[in-house]
């Protein structure tokens, strides 16, 4: 109640609102047909809420509100919101696993064909995703026969440029060869187009033009060219036959089936173009409150549907209707009209059956996999809360971890893990400006002192909302204003104090802090003596091991980053004729020190801007220069000029 908003502040509106804890933390995304009303449920009596709901009003200190003018807009800002601020008691609709997609780059300036797993990105076309890999890769291997695109990586390519060669698919015909030339750019992007739409939903029109072009070649008597197009279609249709024919050829549909008990829901998407079944994939979530099945269906279609790029079909088959403007929202988005419905009777409705027959099994599965994970990570947690005696289990931990080389190219990390996992969008990489030399205590303090330094900024610079029209003042997500339960770092006994006094200095000593030290894996803790000793068998212990390991990889890699780099501008800002704008030409032609000593005179000549006199100096000041390799002082790893 202490921030419920006045009566009658609240407009009898549609539109989306944000719920806020005390760090103006983003804690819960919705959305209303009518915001007074669906707000003004949350300000009564917490005996009447599901337990979810009641912590999350709980948990909130504020709520704020934008009005739109449709629900269908109302349906795109709750995605967008979520997606960027990832609120705790939202629905998580996360896929089952990474599914790998068959993807084309038409936003590079020659498309390449390869597989790829993680977020879509804007311009490349993806078609799956496939359950296998090696699906992806039989498949490509048939139809670069006659959709000859690159799937080389962009060195390659740029190192075949240079060299006037191209290389080993470009001799076998499985590749146009763009890189020296045999088909122009334009050429290129017009063969990537139609493989796009020959895996969208071109296939019948292709294989029907390839198989009139093979008989009129036959009755032309050009044997030859016919053979070449009778094994293309042969090709083609190898390639397709590793997708069964489900529904009619020109059937174009999404096809969602879901099933669900008290705590959890599964959702299967089979993903059917031109009467195949192209790709599918899971979703699968944990119930945040009593949510219907049509509040989980819309949440699906704006997983499936909400990014600019997705690929919306002419029809959406589905187990339960989600909210109305779904469908408006959809026909919006994709130019056409885009039906979402149930089937009744018919191959639709037996596929969809077996399509949520898929959702069962993944739920089952799910289960079996996550109820050992889950109670493990709450154990671990559990348990470093009573070793560390800390009032609750740390829901946030951060970790710092120092990297240098001999005094030099000194590095930090911060990594965050919540819940027992890691959440790479909070991490952070600190270059060490105020400390001279190998000093990892100083440099510990330094880290501690500019992170939380710009904590209370951020937190400072908050505005205090209790109600009333969202603005842009706390839009944007800012990792530095979330504090963590339990402050790691990977040292010992002098690196834990001077990261607890750095925190005193600035006021703070309401967080936990710990050390970690490589030696015996002991815990140092704030103004102890002695070390917590964990048992070996800890779960706890093991989780700490985990995020400390992580913590080093982030650091290691960017130390290996600047090393490279810099070692790479001295060595040949020393060459003589070699400045800053030719420096970059070679580094960009090259990619590494460990290439550009490798190349010949005419690799080193046919980058802009360098002559055939210039590049014959470089080779020989190359070639002359002694390479000493470098030893990391606290592991003992040799490391190269490439930091590998």
């Amino acid at each position: 109640m202490s921030y419920r908003p006045p009566a009658g502040s609240i407009p009898p509106l549609p539109g989306v609102y944000r719920f806020r804890d005390s760090d103006t933390r983003v804690v819960y995304v919705g959305k209303a047909t009518n915001l007074r009303s669906r707000l003004s449920s949350y300000f009564q009596s917490p005996a009447g809420m599901h337990p979810r709901t009641a912590a999350m009003v709980q948990t909130a200190s504020s709520v704020d509100w934008v009005v739109v003018d449709s629900e269908t807009e109302a349906l795109q800002l709750e995605y967008q919101w979520i997606k960027q601020f990832a609120p705790r008691f939202n629905v998580k609709y996360r896929d089952d696993k990474s599914y790998p997609y068959l993807a084309i780059t038409m936003n590079e300036q020659y498309p390449r064909v390869l597989v790829m797993r993680g977020d879509k990105r804007k311009g490349v076309k993806y078609f799956g995703p496939y359950a296998q890999a090696w699906a992806i890769r039989e498949t490509v291997d048939q139809v670069l026969r006659v959709f000859p695109v690159r799937t080389c990586s962009n060195g390659v390519f740029r190192r075949s440029a240079q060299m006037g060669r191209p290389c080993l698919l470009g001799y076998i015909g499985k590749c146009s060869a763009p890189c020296v030339g045999r088909i122009s750019e334009e050429d290129h992007r017009e063969l990537a187009g139609d493989l796009v739409s020959f895996l969208g939903t071109g296939t019948d029109r292709f294989m029907k033009d390839l198989e009139n072009r093979m008989r009129a070649s036959s009755q032309e008597q050009d044997y030859e060219t016919a053979a070449r197009l009778r094994d293309d279609l042969g090709a083609l249709r190898k390639a397709m036959e590793r997708s069964a024919l489900v529904l009619p050829g020109d059937t174009n549909a999404d096809l969602v089936g879901h099933v669900e008990d008290d705590l959890e829901a599964a959702f299967q998407v089979f993903h059917v173009r031109a009467g195949r079944v192209r790709g599918q994939h899971a979703f699968v979530l944990e119930k945040v409150a009593d949510e219907s099945p049509t509040t989980l269906m819309t949440g699906v279609m704006q997983q499936l549907y909400g990014d600019d790029d997705s690929d919306i079909p002419v029809e959406v088959l589905v187990t339960e209707l989600p909210e109305a403007a779904v469908a408006t929202w959809l026909t919006d988005k994709s130019g056409r009209r885009v039906q979402v419905r149930i089937p009744q009777r018919g191959r639709k409705r037996a596929l969809l059956e077996t399509v949520t027959n898929n959702a069962k099994q993944t739920l089952q599965a799910h289960k079996l996999r996550r109820a050992g994970d889950l109670s493990v990570r709450a154990a671990a947690l559990e348990e470093i809360a009573e070793a560390l005696e800390m009032s609750q289990a740390p829901l946030r931990i951060e970790c710092v971890d120092i990297s240098n080389l001999q005094g030099s190219d000194v590095v930090a990390s911060m990594v965050v893990f919540e819940d027992g996992l890691p959440r790479k969008s909070d991490y952070r990489r600190f270059a060490i400006r105020e400390v001279a030399g190998q000093d990892d205590v100083a440099s510990v303090a330094e880290v501690v002192r500019r992170r939380f330094t710009r904590y209370l900024a951020e937190r400072a610079e908050a505005t205090d909302i209790e109600f009333g029209p969202s603005g842009t003042a706390n839009d944007e997500r800012k990792a530095f204003r979330y504090p963590p339960q339990l402050l790691l770092i990977d040292g010992g006994k002098p690196q834990v104090a001077a990261a607890e006094q750095a925190l005193r200095d600035l006021g703070i000593d309401d967080l936990a802090v710990a050390g970690l030290a490589k030696r015996l894996e002991e815990v140092w803790v704030p103004g102890q003596d002695d070390p917590v000793i964990l048992s070996r068998r800890s779960q706890g212990l093991y989780l700490l091991q985990r995020i400390r390991d992580e913590a080093h990889r982030f650091a290691i890699t960017y130390h290996r980053q600047k090393r490279s780099r810099r070692l790479s501008t001295s060595v040949v800002e020393d060459i003589p004729g070699v400045g800053p704008n030719r420096r970059k030409a070679l580094m960009r032609a090259f990619g590494s020190l460990t290439r550009l000593r490798k190349a010949s005179v005419e690799e080193l000549a046919a980058v802009p801007g360098i002559s055939a006199e210039l590049a014959s100096a470089i080779h020989q000041h190359l070639a002359s220069e002694k390479v000493t390799p470098a030893v990391n002082v606290t592991t003992g790893e040799v490391i190269g000029e490439d930091g590998l």
